[in-house]
């Protein structure tokens, strides 16, 4: 059996009863960063065989892991926080498991996306999702243009070195949309910060910004002075 365990994406207190049930009895662990999840495994004093399995080696272990799979074998699947497949490595393992037919199963957890949602304030009765934000300012321009159309919530991943250049363009493309910075989730300095692109941009010129950033954009619908 193939386990997907989601993992804390900040706070290690915030992993599931099930999940370190798993991770205790699996044969051997796939981790996104072995050295990232060796600290929650041994603050869990959970002691397994450990294997990398990111973006540059995907295809191979991928190969490897199904075989071993295949003689019945446990492997947990693990990201550095939050759940695998979901904007980290894993989707590619879980579609050879389907088209080998071995089992497998989620064991959901955490999730950036959902807390940076909930907090923010804004609908969460529709959202999109989009991911990472482009990294070329033309693609990432034409995310936010799409944004701007939409009437539900928009989620993006964005980069803290990014994140100024991001507010930049938002003044050009969403100038009056209410946007909110979520940073740091389940951690000591977490923070959602609300307002206007502007707004942030001030804020985020003086004060640097550290740590994961979960960007959420207000929908059409529920911004000032929309139809």
């Amino acid at each position: 059996m193939l386990y997907v365990v989601a993992t804390p994406i900040g706070n290690l207190g915030d992993i599931t009863l099930r999940a370190l049930e798993r991770l205790k009895s699996v044969d051997l662990v796939a981790a996104e960063d072995t050295r990232h999840s060796g600290i929650l495994l041994r603050h869990y004093e959970i002691d397994k065989p450990l294997i990398s399995f990111h973006e540059h080696n995907e295809a191979m272990r991928t190969a490897q892991l199904v075989e071993q799979l295949a003689t019945g074998k446990n492997i947990a699947l693990i990201t550095d926080a939050g759940t695998p497949g979901l904007s980290d490595p894993g989707a590619r393992l879980i579609r050879e498991c389907i088209k080998r037919d071995l089992p497998f199963t989620i064991i959901p957890g955490p999730s950036s996306t959902l807390t940076a949602l909930v907090g923010s304030g804004f609908s969460a009765e529709k959202f999109f999702f989009g991911g990472f934000l482009p990294v070329k300012s033309g693609q990432r321009e034409r995310e936010l243009r799409a944004a701007v159309g939409r009437l539900e919530t928009t989620i993006c991943f964005e980069s803290p070195f990014r994140l100024t250049k991001t507010l930049k363009a938002c003044i050009n493309i969403l100038p009056d949309r209410q946007l909110c910075v979520a940073r740091e989730l389940t951690k000591k300095f977490e923070e959602f910060r609300r307002g206007t692109a502007g707004e942030l941009l001030a804020h985020y010129d003086a004060h640097p910004p550290k740590g994961e950033i979960v960007l959420v954009i207000q929908g059409r619908a529920a911004s000032p002075g929309s139809p």
